[in-house]
C-alpha cells in the first residue's frame, strides 16, 4: 500500500493525496456524522489525473469508492479502511457556457446550486433542482440519475446530459462530450454511465442541456380533503397551466403536523387537513400567467376540491413554503427513522400507502409513517419510524414498504438509486434476465470489480 500512495503522490503532489489521519476530521457523509475512514483520499485536478490514479490502482489491485457531495440516501459511498477515495472536489469548474446552442460544460465536482447560478447570469436555467441542491454534485447527480421536484417538466438527469467523459477502471477515457440533441451515430454511450452509480466508470465532465430561464413564478401550498381531490387539482393544473406547471408535491396530513409543530416550521395553513400541495407554474408571460395560476386556484375553491390556500408575497415567503417541504429535521431527529423512496402508478398510490401504514402500525403500535412525494412523476417518499428496539428493524421496515410494491407494478428506487442499502430487493423490480445483463455490462467494463464493489449488486 504505501507504493501505492508513493506512485499516487508522483501523479497528484501531497495536496492531492490525504492520508487516513488528514481524513478523520471528515464526515462519512450528511447522514453519517461519524469520522471518515479509508487508507487514502484523492483529489485529482483533471480527467487525466482521474485517468493516470486509476490505473494505477488498477495495477495494484486498489478497490475505488467515488466521493461526490455524500448526500445519497441508499449507503453508496461506504468505505472501509483498506479502500481508496476518488474525490472529485477539486474537479468543479464550469467550463463552458453556450448561450445559442444552450449548453452548460461542467467538471462532475461542481455544485449543482453554483451551475444554477452561473447558467442564470446568462438568462438560462438548469433545471434539475433537489434540496440538497447547495451540496450535491453534478458528477453525483449523472451517477444517480438524479430527479427532484422539476422531473414533471423537464425530466430526470438523463434527460438534461447531452454529453459525459468518464474513465473506465482501467485508466481508459470515454470522451462522449456531444453538444447536439440529435446524434445517432451508433450507441450513445453516456447512457452507460448515468444511473449506474459509479459502478461502470468515474464520470469526469458533462455536457448539460439549459433552458430559457423564466421570468413568471407562481407558487401556492393548498389545503385538500383527500386523495381524489389531489388526483383532480393535478389533472386541472396539468390541463390549465400545461408545460408551464413545474413542481406538484403533495404531503400526507401526519407529515406536515410533524414539520409544523410546536418549535419547529410555523404553519402556513391550518393543520387539520389530510393533504397539503405546493404547486409551482414558471413561464415566460407574467401577467398572463399569474392570471391562469390564480383562475385555476379560485374555481377550485369554489368547487370544494381546495379547501384552503396561501400565496406567498415574497421570495422569503415562498421559501418558507418550500422549507415544510423539505426540511424534515423535525422527523429524522427520533431515531431509528427509516427514509424511503419507491414509485408506483398515481391510482394505486393511496391504497399502498395504506396497506404500508396498516403493516408499521401492526407491528409496531407505537410507529408512525409519514409521507410526501412528487407525485406527478409517480414518486413517493417515506418517513417511518418504529419507536421501537430490535435488531432487524431495518429490515422488517423494508419488508413492509416494498414488499407490497410488487401488486402495482412498483419500483423499489425512484430517484435514490440502489446503492448497497436496495440491493437485497433488486430483483423486486428488475427481472432476472435484466440483472444479468447489468452483471455482464459491469464485468465487460471493470473485470476485477474495482469501481463502487458492491454497489447494486454483488459479483
Amino acid at each position: 500500500m504505501d507504493d501505492l500512495i508513493n506512485k499516487l503522490r508522483e501523479v497528484l503532489g501531497d495536496d492531492g493525496v490525504l492520508s487516513s489521519g488528514e481524513i478523520s476530521s471528515r464526515a462519512c457523509s450528511y447522514w453519517d456524522s461519524s469520522p471518515l475512514r479509508a487508507r487514502v483520499l484523492l483529489r485529482p485536478r483533471s480527467t487525466a489525473e482521474v485517468s493516470a490514479v486509476l490505473a494505477i490502482c488498477h495495477g495494484q489491485g486498489a478497490h475505488v469508492i467515488t466521493h461526490g457531495g455524500l448526500t445519497g440516501c441508499v449507503n453508496g459511498v461506504e468505505v472501509s479502511s483498506d479502500q481508496v477515495i476518488l474525490s472529485l472536489e477539486r474537479m468543479n469548474a464550469v467550463e463552458d457556457i453556450d448561450p445559442i446552442g444552450r449548453t452548460a460544460t461542467v467538471q462532475a465536482g461542481a455544485i449543482l446550486q453554483t451551475v444554477q447560478e452561473e447558467v442564470a447570469g446568462h438568462g438560462l436555467a438548469f433545471p434539475l433542482d433537489l434540496g440538497a441542491r447547495g451540496s450535491c454534485t453534478i458528477g453525483g447527480n449523472v451517477s444517480t440519475n438524479a430527479g427532484g421536484i422539476n422531473v414533471i417538466r423537464h425530466g430526470m438527469m438523463r434527460d438534461l446530459v447531452l454529453g459525459v467523459e468518464a474513465v473506465l477502471a482501467d485508466g481508459t477515457v470515454i470522451s462522449a462530450m456531444n453538444q447536439m440533441l440529435k446524434n445517432n451515430a451508433g450507441y450513445d454511450l453516456k447512457q452507460l454511465f448515468i444511473g449506474s452509480e459509479g459502478t461502470l466508470g468515474v464520470v469526469t465532465r458533462v455536457v448539460l442541456r439549459l433552458r430559457r430561464a423564466s421570468t413568471s413564478l407562481d407558487t401556492a401550498l393548498v389545503a385538500l380533503p383527500d386523495f381524489a381531490a389531489v388526483c383532480h387539482l393535478l389533472s386541472q393544473a396539468q390541463s390549465e397551466l400545461g408545460d408551464n406547471l413545474c413542481a406538484y408535491e403533495v404531503m400526507w396530513g401526519d407529515y406536515y403536523r410533524a414539520v409544523t409543530a410546536p418549535g419547529w416550521h410555523r404553519p402556513p395553513l391550518d393543520r387539520i387537513h389530510p393533504f397539503y400541495v405546493i404547486l409551482e407554474s414558471r413561464g415566460v408571460d407574467v401577467e398572463r400567467d399569474s392570471e391562469r395560476f390564480l383562475a385555476l386556484l379560485q374555481r377550485e375553491l369554489e368547487s370544494g376540491s381546495v379547501v384552503d390556500a396561501v400565496l406567498p408575497k415574497s421570495e422569503a415567503e415562498r421559501t418558507s413554503l418550500w422549507n415544510v417541504r423539505e426540511d424534515f429535521e423535525a422527523i429524522t431527529i427520533h431515531q431509528p427513522t427509516f427514509l424511503y423512496d419507491v414509485s408506483l402508478p398515481i391510482r394505486h398510490m393511496q391504497e399502498y400507502i395504506e396497506r404500508v401504514q396498516t403493516a408499521v402500525s401492526q407491528s409496531w403500535p407505537e410507529g408512525c409513517c409519514q409521507v410526501l412525494g412528487h407525485i406527478a412523476d409517480g414518486n413517493l417518499h417515506l418517513f417511518i419510524t418504529p419507536n421501537a428496539a430490535g435488531s432487524q428493524l431495518h429490515v422488517d421496515v423494508d419488508s413492509c414498504v416494498y414488499s407490497p410494491l410488487s401488486d402495482y407494478g412498483g419500483s423499489v428506487s425512484a430517484e435514490h438509486g440502489i446503492g448497497r442499502e436496495k440491493k437485497g430487493w433488486l430483483e423486486h423490480s428488475r427481472s432476472a434476465a435484466e440483472v444479468q445483463l447489468m452483471k455482464t455490462l459491469k464485468r465487460a467494463l471493470d473485470p476485477a470489480n474495482m469501481l463502487n464493489p458492491g454497489v447494486v449488486f454483488d459479483l
